[in-house]
């Protein structure tokens, strides 16, 4: 989960991002949600959709579903 919200950090402020910081508080959009998306996809092997990417809002549940993907493939 701190690599997680780490990668948003990269992408959203370049600083500390908490485990249930909200994305679109942070600053967040479509085209950074995409960016992390296809990191996410690229980093860890998971396919996140957008819809399930945006309904997560925080790095600790998108790291939820990032663990949720491993354990299906």
């Amino acid at each position: 989960m701190r690599e997680i919200s780490a990668l948003w950090g990269e992408y959203l402020n370049g600083g500390e991002v908490g485990a249930d910081d909200d994305f679109f508080t942070l600053g967040g959009n479509s085209l950074i949600g995409i960016k992390i998306i296809d990191r996410v996809s690229q980093d860890y092997g998971v396919e996140l959709s957008v819809r399930a990417f945006y309904l997560a809002q925080t790095p600790a549940r998108v790291a939820e579903l990032v663990e949720q993907g491993r354990t299906q493939t």
